[in-house]
């Protein structure tokens, strides 16, 4: 009975062990992405012009950095880079756009909850298309058309914003807005006297 109990405590050890392990390195991919109050989060990206060996190490990162702060989505001026290029997960997939741009919305608007690895803690409801059409280049420089819907619909209007300088936080409503904004403001801490 005591070796099977500690053969249960060994499992937990590790689970929380590599629980903590995904969390810093949550932390540590958090780190390198731009955060509210960055002016490079406000300014539009350039096209890409070159695709190359560095435009390839820049999306493994970008896909790498994604996947370690469990997001959906990142672009590249998350990081501080002014190239028209986002990565995004669909569906069990990883794919790349490079200088991207939606071509056909479809139905209705829905507006939901969405989040930001550049804003913390903040959830504003965003409306969205949820089908549309985004077109733009693979990283060989060769077109890529994608039809979506649902939650990847979301995620690359969301990273479409991110590349010219908008943010979820001009998408939503002005309570939502006014409440995002107090999280989001540097808080006065003062000193006992």
């Amino acid at each position: 009975m005591a070796e099977h109990d500690h053969e249960h405590e060994d499992e937990l050890d590790e689970e929380e062990s590599e629980t903590r392990e995904r969390e810093i390195r949550r932390q540590i991919a958090l780190s390198q992405v731009r955060q509210y109050g960055d002016a490079v989060l406000r300014m539009r990206a350039n096209e890409v012009e070159a695709f190359d060996d560095e435009l390839v190490r820049l999306a493994e990162r970008m896909l790498q950095l994604m996947h370690d702060a469990d997001g959906i989505g990142l672009a590249a001026t998350q990081l501080g880079i002014l190239r028209r290029v986002f990565v995004f997960h669909d569906e069990g997939q990883d794919r790349v756009l490079v200088n991207p741009s939606v071509t056909e919305t479809r139905g209705e608007p829905e507006t939901s909850d969405e989040g930001c690895l550049s804003l913390g803690p903040v959830r504003v409801p965003v409306e969205r298309s949820v089908d549309v059409t985004i077109e733009g280049k693979d990283l060989s420089g060769e077109p890529v058309v994608l039809q979506l819907a649902g939650i990847s619909a979301r995620a690359v209007q969301h990273e479409l914003d991110h590349l010219d300088g908008r943010l979820i936080i001009d998408r939503t409503d002005a309570d939502s807005r006014r409440q995002a904004l107090a999280l989001l403001r540097p808080r006065l801490v003062l000193a006992p006297g």
